[in-house]
C-alpha cells in the first residue's frame, strides 16, 4: 500500500464517477480493519502514529468518494483540470439567469408548498447535472465541461440549503 496514492487506489475501486456505494463501504470498512491503530497497540508508539496516519488517508479518502460533488472535483483535478471553485465562478448566462429565477421564487414563495415545488425543481436539475457528470467523467472523458457541472452543482447545492432553511422555518411555524 502506498499512502500517497490515489483514493481510488488506495480502496482498490475503479477510477469513476459512478461508484457502487456498497461496494465503496465496504472497500473502506475492510482497509480501515487493516490498519487502525488498535491493531498496532502492542508494536509501540511509532507504528501505533504510522496506524493512525494510515487510518486518517483511509478515511479521507473515503469522504471524498461518497460525496458526488468531492467525488467528481477529485477525478476533475486527477485529470489535471481542478475546479477551482473560490477563484472560478464564470459560469454561463443562462445557468445565471436560471439561478436569479430560483433565488427570485424562493423569496418571493409565500407557502411551504411554493418552496417545496421550487425544491423540486432545482432537484431534478440537480439529478440530471449529476447524470451529465457521469457522462462527461466516465464516457466523454471531458474533466473540462465536468469542472464546469461541479461548480455549477456547487451553486445549487447552497440553493438546495436556502431551500431547506426556509422550508424548516415554516415547519417551526407550524
Amino acid at each position: 500500500m502506498n499512502i500517497d496514492a490515489d483514493d481510488f487506489t488506495l480502496l482498490g475501486l475503479n477510477k469513476s464517477f459512478a461508484l457502487n456505494k456498497s461496494e465503496l463501504d465496504a472497500a473502506w470498512k475492510a482497509l480501515q480493519a487493516h490498519v487502525h491503530p488498535d491493531r498496532f497497540a502492542a508494536e509501540g508508539g511509532a507504528a501505533q502514529r504510522l496506524a493512525m496516519q494510515w487510518a486518517v488517508r483511509v478515511n479521507e479518502a473515503h469522504q471524498r468518494l461518497k460525496d458526488p460533488l468531492k467525488r467528481a472535483a477529485y477525478l476533475c483535478e486527477l485529470a489535471g483540470v481542478p475546479v477551482q471553485s473560490e477563484s472560478n465562478t464564470a459560469m454561463p448566462g443562462a445557468f445565471l439567469m436560471q439561478q436569479m429565477q430560483w433565488r427570485e421564487a424562493l423569496e418571493e414563495a409565500d407557502s411551504a408548498d411554493e418552496v417545496e415545488t421550487l425544491s423540486d425543481e432545482v432537484l431534478a436539475d440537480r439529478k440530471a447535472r449529476l447524470a451529465r457528470v457521469t457522462q462527461l467523467l466516465d464516457v466523454d472523458q471531458n474533466a473540462l465541461q465536468a469542472a464546469q457541472e461541479v461548480r455549477a452543482l456547487m451553486f445549487i447545492d447552497r440553493l438546495l440549503e436556502e431551500i431547506d432553511a426556509r422550508l424548516e422555518r415554516y415547519e417551526d411555524a407550524s
